[in-house]
């Protein structure tokens, strides 16, 4: 009786194994939750302008020398008053010390309240990513110009997809996310630059993939060359052009 009895056990053990061999993997929640590493905890700004806890401050009203040059890698000649820094004709190119690739960046800017000169000429400069792709920056608010040139626009290829632009005198808020070129071995891109823009906090470039650099005269892919990290550039467009509360988070 009792050899019958595990007789019996065995061959229930036996076709349950092979029934369950026979079912599909049946999905749990737990096989798609992934646990480690954890997500790195960092503080926000008490403001979506103030700098969260691992942004690199580039210009904190009162210090430029720290971060920043001239173009040729002198003692920049901007002027720092009241909490910004302006250009002013002949001033010059800044640039960063610190070179950077991909990259959260934040940056204020004003044109000036007293409006001169009228298209290109009305509160001109300009935001270089990696020192070679301008976000342009411009007075466009009652200002027509052409609309790969305007204020908010990835200069001689993009054109904002809207106006957004305060009037002369207003601070006015860029943020960009700019992911680095990846090249192949004959320098032409693996992958683009892209550059996502927000305007006073709407979006103006979405993802906008770039031909080449900046060129005022030509065509951009014609002068793409082999390149690594690179420095952000505030043009000297002999505009007196503002600017304030700089900072960038490295991606």
């Amino acid at each position: 009786m009792k050899i019958q009895i595990l007789t019996f056990l065995l061959l229930f053990v036996a076709v349950t194994v092979v029934a369950q061999e026979d079912e599909p993997m049946r999905m749990r929640p737990q096989m798609t939750e992934i646990w480690n590493p954890e997500i790195s905890v960092i503080t926000p700004g008490e403001t979506p302008a103030d700098a969260p806890s691992d942004a690199i401050v580039l210009f904190n009203g009162v210090d430029l020398e720290s971060e920043w040059t001239s173009g040729d890698g002198s003692k920049p000649t901007w002027l720092v008053e009241n909490g910004c820094v302006t250009t002013f004709r002949g001033a010059g190119a800044i640039k960063t010390k610190r070179v950077f690739e991909d990259f959260q960046l934040h940056i204020e800017w004003r044109t000036p309240s007293e409006i001169v000169g009228e298209s290109q000429g009305r509160g001109n400069s300009g935001v270089f990513l990696q020192g070679i792709y301008e976000v342009q920056v411009l007075d466009n608010y009652n200002n027509r110009t052409y609309r790969n040139g305007q204020a908010g626009s990835i200069y001689k290829q993009h054109p904002p997809l809207v106006n957004v632009c305060k009037a002369p005198g207003v601070w006015q808020t860029y943020d960009i996310i700019y992911t680095a070129p990846r090249f192949n071995d004959d320098d032409t891109y693996f992958t683009p630059p892209t550059v996502t823009v927000l305007h006073n906090g709407v979006l103006v470039q979405n993802n906008s993939k770039l031909r080449g650099p900046t060129e005022y005269i030509g065509i951009p892919e014609y002068s793409v060359k082999k390149h690594g990290p690179g420095g952000i550039m505030l043009q000297d467009h002999s505009n007196p052009v503002s600017f304030r509360n700089i900072w960038i988070r490295e991606l």
